[in-house]
């Protein structure tokens, strides 16, 4: 009986060791990339005015926001992954609650973006060379384009806008708990610059964003933003003031406490409870080996 227990303490406490090994070493380094079956829906509220708005509205109408972000699994790759992207703007006027991707003329319709096909690491989040990953033609995208990379830092950032076509600079502003999760606060500023403020109309853009960061999986917790473009005669074409809605607040954070927990799992108590079960383990199975062959020894002598 003392001989199964002393190969079943070293049999289990070798698993433990290779275990938590596996776990830091294997298992959390492929858990810190972005999924290739990301599909988000986010939703956005506000009001807007402009050129745009119910053919041109001065007074700020309600609006909704749709983004929708794919993962092309196809195209992606262990290291990179591929997305297609594109926003849904309209006027808050009985729209369907699951798609505010109005078809046609609809006179509800702020702006409908044409699909956004960008390759980014799934482990930095940074965009990286279009290469084979995308369309040929396609504009190469630089910086952060769509989330923050895993193990955020308190540091600032270089994110993509899309409507000057060059990063700018996402300065961090603290750490501020949202829905009880701790996130890290980014915002960037855009003042008066010359942009393609729509499909071949070329005027200038403002914007001031705000990020609210999970700092574990880098994810997009919550984000405002206030936009202005207006035409080279000074006519405002857009006037846009939006924030995620609550419920993709929630969603939000609710996705980042189950990854957050999975990813502590694997880095963190896995190796360090399994690190020290099998070595106590084995330190107990050596012992009794050790002390099991003294006293065979000292009962032939």
């Amino acid at each position: 009986m003392r001989r199964l227990a002393t190969w079943a303490l070293l049999f289990v406490g070798s698993f433990l060791v290779v275990a938590a090994l596996v776990a830091r070493l294997w298992g959390l380094p492929n858990a810190e990339k972005t999924p290739l079956d990301t599909d988000s829906d986010t939703r956005l509220s506000g009001e807007a005015s402009g050129l745009v708005v119910l053919g041109g509205s001065d007074t700020p109408e309600p609006v909704k926001v749709q983004n929708i972000t794919k993962a092309d699994s196809e195209r992606s790759d262990d290291d990179v992954i591929v997305f297609v992207a594109y926003t849904c703007v309209a006027v808050d006027e009985d729209l369907p609650a699951d798609d505010y991707c109005l078809e046609g003329d609809d006179e509800r319709i702020v702006t409908i973006s044409e699909p956004d096909v960008f390759a980014t690491d799934r482990h930095t989040a940074e965009a990286v060379e279009n290469g084979d990953y995308v369309p040929a033609g396609t504009d190469q995208k630089v910086g952060l384009v769509n989330k923050w990379p895993f193990n955020v830092e308190q540091k600032d950032y270089e994110v993509w806008d899309s409507v000057l076509g060059a990063t700018v600079t996402a300065t961090f502003e603290g750490r501020e708990k949202i829905e009880g999760l701790d996130t890290y606060k980014f915002e960037y500023t855009v003042t008066d610059q010359p942009a393609e403020i729509a499909s071949g109309v070329q005027g200038s853009y403002s914007t001031a964003k705000v990020y609210w960061i999970d700092p574990t999986t880098g994810a997009i917790i919550k984000q405002t933003q206030d936009e202005q473009r207006t035409t080279e005669d000074g006519t405002v074409a857009l006037d846009l003031n939006v924030g995620y809605t609550d419920e993709t607040v929630q969603a939000n954070v609710d996705a980042a406490e189950s990854n957050g927990r999975t990813l502590a799992l694997l880095g963190t108590w896995v190796p360090l409870v399994g690190g020290i079960l099998g070595v106590v383990a084995l330190l107990v199975g050596a012992l009794l080996l050790i002390g099991g062959g003294g006293r065979r020894r000292a009962d032939s002598a």
